[in-house]
């Protein structure tokens, strides 16, 4: 197949240390096509905060990523890039060596190389690494982090993301109705959908439509492969739209919470609680060091349970 127009890149630089390098990329695709095959001269932990794109790094093989995933990359590993939808995607990347991952996840490595398939290729993250990661981008973006929280704070985003993508390896079960290409592409024309417009009132039968499946047979590939029901993911999109909206304007919660697809103010609160452990304006009131400071002690909490 030939690739199609190779997409508008801008790359910022946030924070380079000893173990690590972290990095903003925003994407701008003139098609959905892949892109050239291209490979990462480090290992990158890519975690989108908007949009989406798609990894694709071998024969019937793809992996979709959304501010609801980590998806892995293996410096040196040939793969290709598309974008469903020419949506595009803001992302935060995690670049670090062998070194850095021979000592965070050991047993990823194999042959002195970092062997994603020994982790999940790309993992649904727990809401509070969400949080996490959103508040780092929020702090670097800002210059509201010296150097040396800025890379503790990244080295714990890090391992605890590695340690929920090793736990959800090999699971869930994939469905044997259907082939993994063909039930991949079906799923993204899905997610496509919901990211594009996560704020409308989808129902089962219009996305199931899309997929050209019924819609109790989409809701058992979508869950296979993207590892959440289809609810919970439009909840997800939902809930980090605006949470980026929450953390970096002073716009009022009812209109956040309109415009994001909620029936109300105390409708999306309750969903934002239950989800991040806290509403929108405590986390508004926290921004500041001593949310900082609790959402360090989370993932660190996160980190020595899974230990």
């Amino acid at each position: 197949m030939k690739p199609g127009p190779a997409p508008s890149f801008v790359r910022r630089t946030l924070f380079v240390g000893e173990w690590l390098q972290i990095g903003h990329i925003a994407a701008r695709p003139a098609t959905s096509e892949c892109g050239e095959v291209e490979s990462s001269d480090l290992n990158v932990l890519a975690l989108p905060l908007a949009g989406l794109f798609a990894k694709h790094d071998g024969p019937r093989r793809q992996a979709i990523a959304t501010p609801s995933h980590a998806l892995l990359i293996s410096a040196g590993k040939p793969y290709r890039l598309s974008f469903p939808g020419c949506i595009g995607d803001r992302c935060l990347a995690l670049r670090l060596g062998s070194d850095a991952l021979a000592h965070l996840a050991p047993e990823a490595m194999a042959g002195g190389g970092f062997d994603e398939a020994r982790l999940a290729g790309h993992a649904l993250l727990p809401p509070e690494l969400m949080l996490a990661r959103s508040r780092l981008w929020r702090d670097l973006a800002s210059g509201e982090v010296d150097a040396l929280e800025a890379e503790e704070r990244g080295i714990a985003l890090l391992g605890a993301t590695l340690r929920a993508a090793r736990g959800q390896r090999g699971a869930p079960r994939r469905s044997r109705s259907a082939g993994p290409l063909g039930r991949t592409r079906r799923v993204a024309r899905t997610v496509e959908a919901i990211c594009a417009e996560p704020q409308r009132k989808w129902t089962l039968g219009e996305l199931a439509g899309l997929a050209c499946l019924s819609p109790g047979h989409l809701a058992h590939v979508f869950r296979a492969e993207m590892g959440t029901s289809v609810y919970d993911f439009v909840l997800r999109s939902r809930l980090a739209g605006a949470l980026d909206v929450v953390l970096d304007t002073d716009v009022g919660l009812t209109e956040i919470a309109i415009d994001a697809g909620f029936a109300s103010h105390s409708h999306f609160t309750a969903k934002f609680r239950a989800f991040f452990g806290r509403t929108p304006q405590a986390l508004r009131r926290g921004v500041g060091g001593a949310g900082v400071r609790e959402l360090r002690r989370i993932v660190a909490a996160r980190e020595l349970a899974a230990a």
